[in-house]
Order: structure tokens, then C-alpha cells, then sequence
């Protein structure tokens, strides 16, 4: 399984688009897409800059790494809603601490419920209960019967005419790219979804 291009669009809603280095709500430098220097290059420092090719490029190459933590993590088979909101919270906690979460291991022990009410304690700092509350509803709620939130409150994910697949398997559209080969899209999804976001992305 990979993340469907609803959950690209909401996890780079999430994280905002900067294409200045900036710190991220617990101080840690970030830019582009919620890149951090622990993901390996560019190292992210004050005054660094990137263009939005590169964004775009640095995004789909880091995003590759949580998806397949998630695909490691998973032992049972869950809804691409469910994939996509797994995606989104390892980009913001990691690998490591993914692999060691009770909401996984819920999961994994087929308690989805009690996975949702798990992910709800990764509540810290304060600034990160919109999105992990938002989080949590995509993971129970397939996307036929809503489109996921950047955070709790907002409005639901835009998705093009195309998207329709990810809702109805039947639908007869063109193959979905891998997320590698979708770094063009990124950032038109991202700036349709720029409204729903108020203010900078605190979200990282």
C-alpha cells in the first residue's frame, strides 16, 4: 500500500510549505514540508532557503521513508484512509517512536477504537491537538464516508476530479503515480489547500 494523493494533500496541509528555514513549534529547525535535518539533507540551518523544485523533491524523497515504516509496522490490513492517517502521524512523531506506539500495537491487536483513543495521547506539545485529533477521525473514517481535515475544525481535503478512485475502486480512472512520481502535484494540491490553514504551519 501506498499514501493515495488525498493523503498527501492533507499530511502537506499539515505541515505547511516554507521555503525559508524557520523553527518549528518545539524549536526544531524546519523547511520545506516539515523537513527536518534528521531526515537527512539539506541539513537545515538559519537563513537557508530552498526553491519550490526542490521542495517538492525533498518532500517526495523524505515521505518515502515514514510510508515504509508504516508498511513495516503494520501486521493486519487496514483501509487506505487508515494507511494515510498512520503516514501522517509517524511524519510528525518518527520511525522510532511509530514502531514502539500503543496506538499500533492496538491496531496490529485489531482494537481499532482503542488505537484511535491511543493516538489521542500523543497530545504535546499543545499546538499538536488540531491535527491529532484530525488524525484520529481519518483513521476510523473511510474517505466514502468523509475526506479528512488538516486539523479538527477545519474544512475537509480538496480532491480533484481524478481522486475519485481512492473513493470508489470502480470508478475507471488513470492509475494513481507513486508518491516519488508526484512531486508536480504537490504543490497545487498544497496551495488549494493553503485556505484551510490559519496561519503559519505550527504543525511539524
Amino acid at each position: 500500500m501506498d499514501l493515495s494523493p488525498i493523503g498527501e494533500a492533507v499530511l502537506v496541509a499539515r505541515e505547511g510549505r516554507r521555503l525559508s528555514a524557520y523553527r518549528d513549534s518545539v524549536g526544531v529547525w524546519t523547511i520545506g514540508i516539515g523537513h527536518t535535518s534528521a531526515a537527512g539533507p539539506p541539513r537545515v540551518v538559519p537563513g537557508l532557503t530552498i526553491t519550490a523544485a526542490a521542495c517538492d523533491a525533498i518532500f517526495a524523497r523524505d515521505v518515502e521513508a515514514y510510508v515504509a515504516a508504516v508498511r513495516d509496522g503494520l501486521t493486519v490490513a487496514v483501509g487506505q484512509h487508515a494507511f494515510d492517517a498512520l503516514v501522517s502521524v509517524c511524519f510528525n512523531i518518527g520511525p522510532a517512536a511509530f514502531a514502539r506506539a500503543t496506538f499500533l500495537k492496538r491496531l496490529n491487536a485489531g482494537d481499532l477504537p482503542g488505537a484511535r483513543a491511543a493516538l489521542l495521547w500523543w497530545d504535546k506539545p499543545a499546538a499538536i491537538r488540531g491535527r491529532r485529533a484530525a488524525e484520529a477521525e481519518q483513521l476510523v473514517t473511510p474517505y466514502a464516508k468523509g475526506l479528512p481535515r488538516p486539523v479538527a475544525g477545519a474544512g475537509p481535503v480538496a480532491v480533484a476530479a481524478p481522486l475519485a478512485a481512492v473513493l470508489d475502486p470502480t470508478v475507471a480512472t488513470p492509475a494513481l503515480r507513486p508518491v516519488a512520481a508526484r512531486a508536480g502535484l504537490i504543490a497545487g494540491l498544497a496551495a488549494r489547500l493553503g485556505a484551510l490553514r490559519a496561519g503559519p504551519a505550527p504543525y511539524t
